[in-house]
């Protein structure tokens, strides 16, 4: 069985036992997540999709932790202005282990 969860913005396929990286929520290590924005749930025998969430679906997890991506550099510039920037950037993030989906 699978899911397809909203979070973050993003959408995510996800099975029970799955290992994702998303965007930071506001939970501390190993606290239980429920997800209810649930916009599709595949099973053997079909698929049912929400309008736009599923109702009654919801998909537990737990929180692994919290954490930054590695540091990536932006650098922009104007041609012939001697005008640039450079700056970093780390992607805060939080691991989730998927436990169960709740169709």
């Amino acid at each position: 069985m699978y899911a397809i969860i909203e979070t973050g913005g993003k959408q995510y396929k996800v099975e029970a036992g799955d290992v994702l990286y998303i965007e930071k929520l506001d939970v501390e290590a190993d606290a239980e997540i429920t997800f209810d924005k649930v916009i599709a749930v595949g099973a053997d025998d079909g698929i049912k999709v929400g309008a736009p969430y599923v109702d009654g679906a919801t998909v537990t997890a737990k929180a692994i932790k919290n954490g930054k991506a590695k540091k990536i550099t932006v650098f922009t510039y104007k041609p012939k202005k001697n005008a640039k920037r450079k700056m970093g950037h780390r992607q805060p993030y939080t691991k989730v282990e998927i436990s169960a989906i709740n169709a």
